[in-house]
């Protein structure tokens, strides 16, 4: 008796997935963008996401995209929309922590780049610990 596909490690068909053209070159853009190892990104995607979540992806990254263009200045920058939206990487919370710091950091005299600066590392901890 075969047993069941939804019991067996998954593994190989999502690293398959994440090496084919499109998937690659999200994340390869997704770890540059917050100096993350391209492993890294693959892994976690790998662990958090399901395989219908993974298949879409590079679409839901294109346009994810184009929303984040029209984002207030700290929220773009960080990719508040394309990394909790788009392609879920980071919940909804922990963006929201992350760009009050942002925020804050602003108000206190910190330029904008330093502050940005500030709150990809803490996406970069959230996602590669």
């Amino acid at each position: 008796m075969k047993e069941p596909l939804y019991e067996k490690d998954l593994t190989t068909m999502k690293y398959d997935i994440l090496v084919s053209q499109r998937h690659d070159r999200m994340v390869r853009e997704i770890a540059a963008d917050l100096g993350v190892p391209q492993l890294k990104v693959r892994r976690y995607i790998m662990d958090h996401f399901d395989m219908i979540l993974m298949e879409n992806l590079p679409a839901r990254y294109e346009q994810g995209k184009r929303v984040q263009e029209e984002a207030p200045e700290p929220e773009r920058y960080l990719g508040a929309y394309l990394y909790t939206h788009a392609v879920p990487l980071i919940g909804e919370d922990c963006m929201d922590e992350i760009i009050s710091g942002v925020k804050e950091m602003i108000r206190g005299g910190t330029s904008m780049d330093q502050a940005v600066l500030s709150g990809k590392s803490r996406l970069r901890e959230a996602i590669a610990p």
